[in-house]
């Protein structure tokens, strides 16, 4: 596929009147992420659990926004957010899955339920997302498709196994669906960031190197990656080098490094009465459409 062009390969999407599906739209990066594609005129549809909170959140961002109510673990549900948007708004141009939970804490102390809840969000959503907005993306042999995964995915931060596990999940998963699709006009591109300012985090110690990045940063560069089309895409953007850094790195200087950042943050200084509130509304919220911890991804 090297000898194509960008151009050849992927047909322009003009954002202006482009109409943009946004999974955990209500809160964090899915918010962030509708204020700067309707700043630039598209036509954004966003979904999330709560009904009530996305039309609130549409409400505010401005009338270039509808709110939907999605599960985006249930096949069903997703189907129909789509179908509905296409309906009522028009062929989808861009799809961007960004719904996203985490719990975090030692491996052999989680539920089940957490770990069936993030695999079943940040693996599955996108999963089904991808199967149910590519066919008529095909047929046009045009649209876009933003993955957000994370750079958990990348690189082994313990405390978070099922988490990492189902965003190694994720990039694999996107890096795939893009060399399968590619050639017929469609992209696939993942944005990988680091911690970012949501409620997702609440109560990980931050700093010792690990980078923290707002909400509209990871928006800039979902919008971008509408014109770059780029497969992979790391916020901040120097952290594209981490593979190449733990290959060339010497194990010893590896584990060195991890221990004055340390990685192990999640394990020995984790704040858990301050993460009880966001974890167990994620808990609810896989039994109930009624609660919403979507859109807070990293």
């Amino acid at each position: 596929m090297g000898i194509f062009s960008k151009k050849e390969l992927f047909p322009p999407i003009r954002l202006d009147g482009a109409v943009v599906v946004i999974t955990g739209g209500g809160r964090g990066i899915g918010r962030a992420t509708a204020e700067a594609f309707a700043a630039l005129g598209a036509k954004v549809c966003i979904g999330d659990l709560s009904l009530e909170l996305v039309t609130t959140t549409a409400a505010e961002v401005g009338d270039r926004v509808t709110p939907f109510q999605v599960d985006v673990t249930d096949k069903a549900s997703f189907s129909n957010f789509l179908q509905t948007v296409e309906r009522r708004v028009g062929p989808i141009d861009i799809l961007v899955n960004n719904a996203g939970v985490m719990a975090v804490g030692p491996f052999l102390e989680e539920s089940d339920a957490k770990s069936r809840a993030m695999i079943e969000v940040n693996l599955w959503g996108p999963l089904q997302g991808m199967r149910l907005a590519l066919p008529a993306m095909l047929a046009r042999g045009r649209g876009h498709i933003v993955n957000v995964t994370s750079m958990a995915g990348k690189f082994p931060i313990p405390g978070a196994a099922v988490y990492a596990a189902s965003k190694f999940g994720a990039v694999g998963l996107s890096m795939v669906v893009r060399e399968e699709v590619a050639h017929r006009g469609v992209s696939v591109s993942q944005v990988l960031p680091t911690a970012v300012r949501t409620e997702l985090i609440t109560g990980i110690p931050q700093g010792n190197g690990l980078p923290v990045v707002s909400p509209r940063t990871i928006a800039r560069a979902i919008v971008a990656s509408c014109a770059s089309r780029k497969d992979i895409i790391t916020v901040p953007d120097y952290l594209k080098w981490n593979d190449l850094a733990v290959a060339l790195m010497p194990r010893s200087w590896m584990q060195a490094l991890r221990k004055k950042i340390k990685a192990d943050r999640m394990m020995t200084s984790l704040d858990s009465n301050a993460r009880a509130a966001y974890e167990g509304r994620m808990l609810e919220s896989s039994h109930s459409p009624a609660q919403s911890t979507q859109g807070e991804t990293t």
